[in-house]
């Protein structure tokens, strides 16, 4: 028995406000909502607890449940109005669910109109309404008033490069940067926000700078050493391979394998894979490792990747919305003018926000034509295996999101080869695609299955093309590479997701 569910039992009777807001966060927790809500609702009822209905939203928020929890947000709000969490709340949910928030997020800042996270939504409010350059110009205001407001750098950095400004997207901490040129927060933000957008050549020169105005951190190694890791032609620079104090040499470990696997020594990266996998295996370590495994002719690669089980083509053409509704209101959602900083999209859009939390009957409809196709997924599945960063996870547990989104590529548009750090099982969905034209390449628009991070230089071919089909959906496991050919011109529409590994 869960803990969730001992608490549950123990409190079937009572309304103690305190004792079912503990039971509420231990749920929250586990990942065993549907076991506390009832109670949770009786108590929220029978009290008029506010706390009670905010907690009562959380969870139905959790299991992306957003019009349920919409309710719950606006019975807290009315018990208890000047409450700025509960507005908050009501406000990110609002939001989640495909709402205009704006208003939401007006109320909230009146009670906290200092409060970052509420300012930061606004902005992402403001921009899903079509305001993207209004929300730019009021983060602007506010960091020149708040320049070591960090969160808010980041953030706008972000807000710069959807909205078609990536350009512009230090412009902030440059700024600051000038008025402050001691400030080290300032220069580790500036070092982070490169490395999130990939801009690896930057980070040697910005510590440069750093460091003529007078500001050293340790932290300063972390990118050396991924500059090195990406640009050194050496077998092993005394950058990235040097002697560090514990925590830098804990940062460093992947960028040795990824600077491995590029200059060809495959054979010096596989004792500091093997070492990586027994202490802290993720996403990016198993995509080394299967790239490392192929290249070594290392039987074990067989077992990762070779089962063909692993990979799911599903025609969903039975199960989805009519497509032409469906791409209908994905291509409204579409507003953003430029990439995100860090995703894999090249000559298109995504949408922001977890797209499969929205209440529009549509995506409702998608939403349950996914769930049903990732149960039949887990189900085929072969048999558990500890050792198997796929198979070693319970498949009783329900489907969570960890991430849910549309992707609109433009002419030429693909997406760079990647994997998904926080999924367990990743996908694409196909709702509209581009005709081949004349003299164009047969695999144009296909989806690929390993083929490395094109940065790394290593010709390695894919080893598996899937030919994309409207109403068609692929599953596959998250650390996989995965990328797209691209195409010459024309549409392509499609929905993406993450399953989380199961609690």
């Amino acid at each position: 028995m869960s803990e969730t569910a001992s608490m549950a039992s123990a409190l079937s009777s009572s309304v103690d406000v305190a004792a079912l807001a503990d039971l509420a966060s231990k749920a929250l927790e586990e990942g065993e909502e549907e076991c506390a809500l009832p109670l949770i609702e009786r108590g929220a009822s029978q009290a008029r607890s506010a706390l009670l209905w905010q907690w009562k939203g959380l969870l139905e928020r959790s299991l992306d449940e957003h019009d349920r929890a919409l309710q719950s947000f606006e019975e807290a709000a009315k018990l208890a109005p000047g409450d700025a969490s509960i507005a908050h709340g009501h406000a990110r949910t609002a939001m989640e669910a495909g709402l205009d928030a704006r208003p939401l997020y007006e109320r909230a800042l009146a009670l906290a109109p200092k409060n970052g996270e509420l300012l930061v939504g606004m902005a992402a409010a403001r921009a899903a309404c079509g305001e993207g350059d209004i929300a730019i110009s009021d983060l602007q205001t506010r960091l020149e008033r708040a320049p070591a407001w960090l969160y808010g750098h980041e953030q706008l950095a972000q807000l710069m490069a959807t909205e078609g400004r990536a350009a512009e997207a230090t412009s902030s901490l440059e700024q600051a940067l000038m008025l402050f040129p001691a400030a080290q927060p300032l220069w580790e933000t500036l070092l982070h926000v490169q490395l999130r957008r990939g801009a690896y050549g930057s980070l040697k020169e910005i510590v440069e700078r750093a460091r003529s105005s007078g500001v050293s951190a340790p932290e300063f190694q972390i990118y050396e050493g991924i500059h090195a890791a990406e640009f050194d032609e050496e077998a092993q620079p005394a950058a990235l391979f040097g002697s560090f104090p514990e925590a830098i040499d804990k940062a460093l470990e992947s960028w040795r394998i990824r600077h491995l696997l590029r200059v060809g020594e495959v054979d010096a990266a596989l004792p500091l894979i093997d070492r990586r996998l027994k202490t802290d295996p993720n996403a990016e370590i198993w995509a080394y490792t299967a790239t490392a495994w192929r290249l070594a002719g290392d039987p074990r690669s067989e077992w990762l990747e070779g089962d063909p089980r692993l990979v799911s083509v599903i025609d969903l053409s039975d199960a989805l919305p009519p497509i032409k509704t469906l791409a209908e209101t994905l291509r409204a959602l579409h507003v953003a003018k430029g990439e995100y900083l860090d995703q894999s999209v090249r000559g298109g859009t995504q949408t922001d926000g977890p797209l499969l939390s929205r209440i529009d009957p549509a995506i409702r409809h998608l939403r349950r034509a996914i769930v049903g196709a990732v149960e039949n997924f887990k189900a085929q599945l072969p048999p558990t295996d500890e050792k198997h960063p796929l198979l070693r996870h319970p498949r009783d547990r329900r489907v969570r999101f960890t991430g849910s989104w549309s992707v609109r590529l433009r002419s030429e548009g693909h997406h760079s080869n990647h994997v998904h750090p926080l999924g367990w099982i990743s996908s694409a969905l196909y709702v509209a695609l581009p005709e081949r034209g004349p003299g164009e390449r047969q695999d144009a628009g296909w989806f690929t299955l390993g083929e490395p991070d094109q940065l790394l230089g290593i010709d390695l071919p894919p080893w598996r093309k899937i030919e994309p089909k409207v109403a068609q959906l692929v599953l596959f496991p998250s650390w996989m590479w995965h990328g797209t050919v691209p195409f010459a011109e024309g549409e392509r529409l499609t929905v993406a997701f993450d399953v989380g590994a199961p609690r």
